[in-house]
């Protein structure tokens, strides 16, 4: 098959030339090619030539299949590599991830952003004229019922000229329509969300500075996006889920993300302060405005500590505070009670956690607003400032330096007489260094309060630290070169007082290197969170309860000793097993129960270390993850509903701080071996499931140690004795024939109830005496025999008549173990399996095969989170679990036994559950396997999903094999509906959207109509969802101005509801309809008349274009010919003999000068 001439077009440039699409040529190759061939064969060419001609078609089709895939690229006039087929969809600009994963939207602006300190918490600032040409549609609409342009065309020029009631129509449109604003990068939810627009001058649009945090936006220059919703649906979801007063909590902690920042800290601080010495110290007033007024009278200072007595939720008695704490408190609600303490950043971000708690989303958003007001107020008032002379360099800092430097001289001279060698001198002079710039941070916090403007700042939290002030004032300290080794040449100045050409030189260094640092950062980490997501995308709320009896242990972080860690790692989970205080047996946590900070706290006072909970890693649903198993969505604190998509939350809330995280690999002085891979590298060696570089031997088998070295390096061994013993009771009055320590075999008599070979040694003796005795025995003369046989080798032991034999069973596992190697055992200790026997990270293979699957999924987590923290970034465990759960999703067939499956297949856990639990149930051999650890990259490529997996990457080869195999892809995760253009399997119910696709009422004037229902044939009385529910006369122009809802049922079916209010903004046709199809327009542009017969004929005609519509949807078709005449006498004006014709949207049935939208259910034009 040849690709259709429209993908590969032709164009004619100006100045004759063609440009074309690179097939062409690649096409025109083959096509040349083979017609050589021919040639040459009809003109019987000699073999040789024919056999070149031959493998030239071969090369031209291969480049015309995958140009480069063999040999070398063929390249087009430029010297640039011809795209093939195959790179149409390869890559970041291929078919899949640049036209079917990411499309460009109608409807959209982009602008600078400006802060708007005066705005609401969920508003934005919209430019004006922006608006107007984003909701164009809409105002047009409203002009024309409005009644204010006759028809379209003419509201059309209005809006276009700005007239001035235009501008009215504007505000009253806009009043319930939220915009979506979104700063890119969009690294997790919380980049894109919804405001309600405020209309504003200029150009810039504004932001509430609450939020710039969740966007990670700052004033300098950044630009942000902003969408119309357009659907009822769209506008509903924008609303319920999107608003930002609704996202306040970060989704991958629970912390809240909107706490004040910058200014409004140091105003909250400012305010809250107490001085003791201020004017008013301990006067004593009866209430807050006595106060007030006499602070007014200049007779108390706003923070001198004074006594008042009536203070809100306070019972009558004398409350030491101050008049700024007090004002303070005035804006926050009753519940929250009186906070009197220093409002510093931390103070009011557990304010906000709490504010959060308490109160609804709307009380949260109001309190922070005034928050937000007052810090900018005081801010303002207080008249902070810094100046160069704020700063001072402590006087003690030059004796510092001398003592230091002559220290430093010390260790040179030692150095170059030979005392000690460079590595010494080098740790050496580091170490005094360090502590120099130490002891000169001491004197810049003795000096701090007297820094004025500076210290406010640094102390509220509102902006900058003490190493930044010590750079200042102090001295810079030690740099590190870009390898990460530290020069061992202090900078000696601060910036105070001005850095020497050669300590600019060296601070440079370091600066440079963290700059290219984080481009590169940038681009890994967005990388690592993209395979996350393709991972983690198809992780959906699918039921309500697995019923696993499966817990995780949740235990406190590694390096804590006290267990404070542990009720944030179990906070917002189920637990899985009731939990009983260890001493008083009273059960503090049943299963299923909720657990919270305070229930986590109490567990840790009763001195529990280890808590059993339900977590993503042992759900039992085949797809997806249960609301049980997940717990509560961090962004809510709430119980997670049914539809929610967490495996993308948890991507993103893992790829989102990425890049925070360092790329360096520190460099322990150019010590080999010792480099620790930290920062990002590390977490995605986690993820990818890598071998780690210098990984630690673990001990396969519990054993002793034995250590010997030789030429190869140090040798290794774990001995693992086994002592089993087998003990036999010697008959009574019988004879042991064996002697203590005595080796024997297996099968020799050990003991006998013979008497008569009591005290003969010899073995002829013994032997005589035997056979005489088994003679009687068959004759039966004597007395049965008992006699005691060894049934395995080893060695007597015999204890009062107990033999027992004692054998040893000893494994030896050897390793040769690296001179650089740092050994954590010494000779002769026991170890158990799995216990590290040199230092360094651990291969989580080995975890796997040694410790088993709960070991490596508390390494793994724990490992990532150190990585987190070591940067400050909180993480919820669950996340980390969720993509765990998918590495280990898979296990390797090892024997078929009676299934179809291959030894070294992987296979859904799940699935391979099934078919094993099929196979036993017909009597057969049950497939064995063992659990593998997939890294991310590798376990996506396996999703079965190919659509999924060919948008990720490897295109053509997961192309390849899916087509070869005959794959079937039942479009189960995200990525493949949104590929496909469906509606994505995650939908969490909204209150009122039941409302939204319940079928629409049949309006009464179906009967009247003469016509029955335009195009619904025959359907008048059922008909499902007219498109006029109310007539516009009742409307008053007030109503919700709408353009497409979405049906329900998970078909994407285009609709439109309230047709009249539909305008699509680009197509104009001046004059004339090309879209009017099949009737003749009359010479002015009109349709010509036509009866109501053919109008419905022409309506049938078109029904199909409609997209799949659900029967409980709106049809596009059902508009009445009986309601068009009555809009017209709804006093609304009328044009020509036409009917109020323009209510319909561009042009309605009947024909007027504009194109019918009601006629497009695509609404394309």
């Amino acid at each position: 098959p040849v690709l259709p001439p429209e993908l590969r077009p032709m164009v004619q440039l100006d100045g004759g030339r063609f440009a074309t699409s690179d097939l062409n040529d690649l096409y025109r190759r083959v096509i040349n090619r083979n017609n050589r061939l021919k040639r040459l064969m009809s003109l019987g060419a000699p073999e040789i030539i024919i056999r070149n001609e031959k493998r030239m078609l071969q090369e031209a089709v291969d480049a015309l299949i995958d140009n480069g895939r063999r040999g070398r690229p063929i390249q087009g006039s430029h010297n640039h590599k011809l795209k093939s087929l195959s790179d149409l969809l390869r890559g970041k600009q291929g078919r899949f991830r640049q036209n079917l994963l990411g499309k460009r939207v109608d409807y959209s602006g982009r602008s600078v952003i400006v802060v708007g300190p005066e705005l609401k918490m969920d508003q934005c600032g919209l430019p004006k004229r922006m608006a107007l040409e984003l909701f164009k549609p809409f105002v047009m609409h409203r002009l024309v019922i409005l009644g204010i342009a006759p028809n379209i065309k003419n509201a059309k020029r209005m809006v276009e000229r700005a007239r001035g009631e235009v501008w009215d129509i504007l505000e009253d449109v806009i009043k319930d329509r939220p915009v979506l604003l979104n700063r890119a990068p969009t690294l997790h939810r919380l980049g894109i969300q919804a405001f309600m627009p405020v209309l504003i001058e200029g150009n810039a649009i504004q932001i509430h500075p609450l939020v710039c945090s969740a966007f990670n936006a700052d004033f300098d220059g950044d630009q942000m996006a902003v969408h119309v919703p357009l659907s009822r649906m769209a506008v509903l979801e924008a609303k319920e889920l999107m608003l930002s007063t609704h996202n306040m909590l970060s989704p991958a902690s629970g912390e809240p993300l909107v706490a004040p920042t910058l200014d409004m800290v140091m105003g909250c601080f400012y305010l809250t302060e107490i001085r003791e010495k201020s004017e008013g110290a301990g006067k004593r007033f009866n209430d807050f405005d006595e106060a007030r007024i006499a602070h007014a009278s200049d007779l108390i200072d706003l923070h001198a500590p004074i006594h008042v007595r009536e203070v809100r939720y306070h019972d009558g008695e004398w409350l030491e505070t101050t008049l700024g704490r007090m004002i303070f408190n005035e804006i926050l609600p009753e519940r929250i009670g009186f906070k009197n303490t220093l409002m510093d950043r931390g103070a009011l971000k557990d304010l906000t956690a709490e504010l959060y708690k308490t109160l609804t989303h709307e009380e949260t958003a109001e309190v922070l607003d005034s928050i937000k007001d007052l810090g900018f107020h005081y801010a303002t008032s207080s008249g902070i400032t810094i100046a160069i002379n704020d700063i001072q360099v402590s006087a003690k800092k030059p004796q510092v330096l001398e003592e230091t430097t002559e220290l430093v001289n010390g260790f040179e001279d030692q150095f170059l007489s030979g005392l000690i060698s460079e590595e010494e001198r080098y740790e050496k002079t580091v170490v005094a260094w360090t502590a120099a710039s130490d002891k000169v941070t001491e004197f810049v916090e003795e000096e701090l309060p007297n820094y004025g403007g500076i210290a406010v700042m640094a102390v509220s939290g509102a902006k900058g630290n003490i190493s930044q002030i010590k750079q200042m004032a102090g001295m810079r300290g030690l740099m590190s070169n870009p390898k990460g080794r530290i020069i061992d040449l202090p900078i000696k100045s601060s910036f105070r007082e001005g850095l020497t050409a050669l300590e600019y030189f060296i601070s440079t260094h370091g600066a440079r290197k963290g700059l290219a640092d984080t481009a590169l950062r940038t681009a890994d980490s967005g990388y690592l969170t993209r395979r996350l997501i393709d991972i983690a995308q198809e992780m959906i709320i699918v039921e309500e309860d697995c019923g696993t009896i499966n817990a995780y242990w949740v235990t406190p972080r590694p390096e804590d000793e006290t267990g404070k860690t542990l009720p944030e790692r179990i906070n917002s989970r189920l637990a899985a097993a009731p939990v009983a205080h260890p001493e008083t047996g009273e059960i503090l946590l049943e299963r299923n129960q909720k657990i919270d900070l305070e229930i986590g706290q109490v567990l840790v006072d009763a001195g529990i270390r280890e808590v059993p909970v339900r977590s993503p890693l042992n759900c039992e649903c085949h797809r997806g993850i249960c609301q049980a198993c997940y717990g509560l969505l961090q962004a809510t604190g709430l119980t997670v509903k049914v539809g929610q998509a967490v495996g993308i939350i948890a991507a993103q809330s893992i790829g989102e701080p990425g890049t925070q995280l360092t790329m360096r690999t520190f460099h322990t002085g150019g010590i080999a071996g010792l480099d620790i891979t930290s920062g990002l590298p590390r977490v995605e060696e986690l993820f990818e499931a890598r071998v780690p570089k210098g990984a630690a031997i673990m001990a396969e088998i519990d054993g002793v140690v034995e250590l010997e070295a030789d030429e190869e390096g140090r040798r290794l061994r774990l001995i693992s004795r086994e002592e089993f013993r087998e003990d036999y009771l010697a008959p009574e009055g019988g004879v042991i024939l064996v002697d203590e320590g005595e080796t024997v075999e297996p099968g020799m008599v050990l003991a006998t109830s013979m008497p008569a070979l009591k005290g003969r040694k010899s073995k002829a003796a013994i032997k005589k005496a035997a056979e005489a005795a088994v003679e009687a025995a068959n004759s039966d003369d004597g007395e049965p025999i008992e006699q005691v046989v060894a049934n395995i080798g080893g060695r007597v032991e015999i204890d009062s008549g107990v033999i027992s034999i004692v054998w040893d069973d000893v494994d030896v596992r050897e390793h040769l173990i690296l001179a650089s190697s740092y050994l954590l055992v010494k000779d002769g200790d026991m170890v158990r399996a799995g216990d590290p026997l040199i230092s360094g990270p651990l291969n989580p293979h080995d975890i796997l095969h040694i410790r088993g699957k709960d070991d490596l999924q508390s390494y793994v987590v724990n490992q990532v989170q150190k990585v987190y923290q070591s940067q400050g970034v909180a993480i919820h465990d669950k996340h980390i679990e969720i993509i765990l759960r998918q590495m280990l999703r898979r296990v390797q067939v090892e024997s078929a036994g009676d299934s179809d499956y291959i030894p070294g297949q992987m296979v859904d856990k799940f699935v391979f559950q099934e078919q094993n639990a099929k196979v036993l149930a017909e009597g057969g051999e049950p497939t064995t396997a063992k659990q593998v650890f997939l890294g991310i990259t590798r376990a996506s490529l396996l999703t079965d999903s190919f659509l999924s997996a060919a948008s990720f990457q490897e295109t053509t080869r997961v192309l390849t094999q899916a087509a070869v195999s005959g794959a079937q892809d039942w479009l189960q995760g995200l990525k493949e509906n949104v590929i496909i253009g469906r509606l994505i399997p995650a939908r969490v119910e909204i209150p009122g959207m039941e409302e939204l696709l319940k079928p629409k009422p049949v309006p009464e004037i179906a009967a009247v109509s003469p016509g029955g229902w335009l195009g619904a044939t025959g359907a008048s009385a059922g008909a499902p969802g007219g498109a006029f529910d109310k007539k516009p006369s009742e409307d008053n122009g007030a109503a919700e101005p709408n353009i497409f809802t979405d049906g329900g049922n998970g078909k994407d079916s285009v609709t439109e509801s309230d047709l009249p209010e539909i305008v699509v903004e680009e197509a104009e046709v001046e004059d004339g309809d090309a879209d009017a199809p099949d009737n003749e327009l009359g010479e002015d542009g009109r349709e010509a008349e036509a009866p109501e017969g053919e109008l419905n004929e022409k309506e049938d005609e078109m029904e199909p274009t409609e997209g799949e519509l659900d029967e409980d949807d709106d049809e596009p078709g059902d508009l009445d010919l009986a309601e068009t005449a009555e809009l017209s006498t709804n006093g609304l004006s009328q044009e020509g003999g036409n009917g109020a014709g323009p209510a319909f949207g561009e042009g309605d049935a009947e024909g007027t000068d504009e194109s019918s939208i009601a006629t497009d259910g695509e609404g394309d034009e």
